[in-house]
């Protein structure tokens, strides 16, 4: 019996002894020691990006932000924690649908299921003019940001007419539709010309800015793991950049770095974004103009940046769109931004924004035809035939193509540029009167149609924003750092003096009397701010985007 026990231990004894002699083997105790030396410098790059690109001070709150994310997401799996939570959640939601619904009037007529007999055009008709007189801000008289680019009753009377004739065609089928693919690519050319591209510059019309600015790191992925081996991409942009590069992130695959940016000028910080610049970094970008505050970052020495290493520099004109093209031939103040700087390969346009052309039409343009090919998608085994698409749409709506066109021809470069004249303007009007209170300030150094400002202590900004509400005013909030947006439309060009007095007024009464602030804003920021899981203020976001398909 001794002898049978002994046998299987002897056995189990020698696997052992002969896996001890591999670990312990010169073969793979340099195994060991490149795994070990690869996790250091994993660790290290972690360490190197978070610490010397984003500053010791932004590292501490970073731990301290994550210390406290992790504490909360564990608090969160208590149940009576979750339900306070959940509790929250719904009454917001609840407050959220109110102010959606409201708007639409006490008499809504609910369409859920398809009529049984369809109805007249007179009663279609009166369907639309009725969501049309739904509870809706006044943007026609110039008191919402942004939103509506709208270029004058004649040219919106065009466009209509123009989406009329088209409303039925399909840029995927050129040889059904030769004139729409023959006004795409004049519209592709002519603000290709706008922003001076090179002789080889080329370009493709997208739905959006955020669908140029997708394109486009599309384009650097797939053409820099073709052409440099780069499997593991990553893009170094501002933190102040479109939230479509978040998006593009997201969607390709592409790891994101963001970089500060300076707390006076708001641009990005060159020397942080040239240290996180890596060998599988594959484009970085900047803006003219951003977003939030209306600044452009420094093109020229991004521009130095990637032409130092070889990748790709994408410049977010989006919002600039025909603002900045034109601020030269206005005579006003203006920075480099186009393919003149050396260094660009790539700029979005929004012809819908201050292009006033149809919502749903962008230009991404490309310095040659070599990047710009890695942005299409081609198959060519599909038993259904050989695919080619420039975008992610396949059919697209070659009556926006149509108004796009039209838009373009009827403006024209005088019409540009009045209009340039005009908005510009109206928004030194605006900044002018900014300046002039002692509260506020403004954020930044803005340059073409965007200003963003800001209140000092005691005043809250966003309580500003809430008494400029009640006069009618519908502006963008801001936060890190909180502030006030407003994109001057051309519309503001008749209201600036007005909205100039309101702001003037509202700041003097919340410093004649500081009870009158409402902390409505104030108070969704602030605990938006306060919460350390995200996640918490994304399923409100998540609900809010729920709401819009509520029937």
């Amino acid at each position: 019996m001794a002898n049978e026990l002994s046998k299987p231990v002897a056995k189990l004894g020698h696997i052992y002894r002969v896996i001890e002699g591999l670990l312990d083997g010169k073969r793979l105790s340099i195994v060991k020691n490149i795994v070990f030396i690869l996790v250091l410098l994993n660790y290290w790059s972690f360490l190197y990006r978070k610490v010397l690109v984003g500053g010791p001070v932004r590292a501490i709150m970073d731990v301290q932000a994550f210390v406290k994310r992790v504490f909360f997401k564990q608090l969160r799996r208590l149940p009576s924690v979750q339900a306070k939570i959940d509790a929250e959640l719904s009454k917001t939601l609840k407050d959220m649908e109110h102010s959606i619904m409201s708007r639409e009037g006490d008499n809504v007529v609910q369409n859920v299921t398809l009529p049984k007999h369809g109805l007249s055009a007179d009663k279609v008709l009166d369907h639309l003019k009725g969501f049309q007189e739904m509870r809706a801000l006044d943007w026609e008289g110039g008191k919402v940001s942004g939103t509506v680019y709208h270029g004058g009753e004649d040219l919106n009377n065009l466009l209509a007419e123009a989406y009329r004739m088209y409303s039925f065609s399909n840029p995927l089928h050129p040889e059904v539709f030769p004139g729409v693919r023959r006004m795409e690519a004049e519209s592709v050319a002519m603000v290709l010309d706008m922003y001076n591209a090179p002789s080889d510059g080329c370009g493709t019309m997208t739905s959006g800015g955020t669908e140029s600015i997708i394109m486009a790191c599309k384009a650097y992925r797939d053409m820099y793991k073709d052409l440099k081996g780069i499997r593991y991409p990553e893009m170094v942009v501002p933190e102040t950049i479109h939230a479509a590069f978040m998006k593009a992130s997201g969607y390709f695959n592409i790891k994101l770095i963001l970089i500060p940016v300076d707390p006076i000028t708001c641009q990005v910080d060159i020397k942080k974004m040239a240290r996180a610049i890596t060998s599988n970094t594959i484009m970085i970008a900047g803006s003219a103009i951003n977003f939030p505050h209306g600044t452009a970052d420094n093109i020229v020495s991004l521009g130095k940046l990637a032409k130092k290493h070889d990748i790709g520099l994408h410049v977010d004109c989006c919002l600039g769109s025909f603002i900045m093209p034109f601020l030269e031939k206005a005579g006003l103040r203006t920075v480099p931004f186009d393919f003149r700087v050396d260094g660009v390969t790539s700029i979005s346009c929004d012809t819908h924004k201050y292009g006033f052309a149809p919502k749903g039409s962008s230009i991404v343009m490309y310095r040659n035809k070599k990047i710009r090919k890695y942005q299409y998608f081609l198959c060519s085994d599909w038993t259904g035939g050989i695919y080619a698409s420039p975008s992610i749409a396949g059919s697209r709506p070659g009556a926006l193509i149509a108004g796009c066109w039209a838009a373009l021809i009827k403006m024209g470069q005088d019409g540009y540029l009045e209009a340039c004249k005009g908005i510009v303007g109206a928004r030194q009007t605006i900044e002018d009167m900014v300046r002039s209170i002692p509260q506020l300030y403004v954020i930044g150094d803005p340059v073409a149609s965007v200003i963003a400002f800001g209140a000092a202590e005691p005043i809250n900004i966003y309580d500003i924003g809430d008494m400029l509400s009640e006069r009618g005013w519908n502006l963008s909030p801001l936060q890190n750092p909180a502030a006030l947006h407003i994109s001057v439309t051309l519309l503001w060009v008749s209201s600036a003096d007005k909205f100039a007095q309101d702001l003037k007024e509202v700041v003097e009464e919340l410093v004649a009397d500081p009870s009158k602030a409402r902390n409505k804003t104030a108070a969704i920021y602030g605990t938006a701010a306060s919460i350390p899981d995200k996640t918490v203020v994304e399923d409100v976001a998540a609900g809010f985007v729920d709401l819009l398909y509520k029937a």
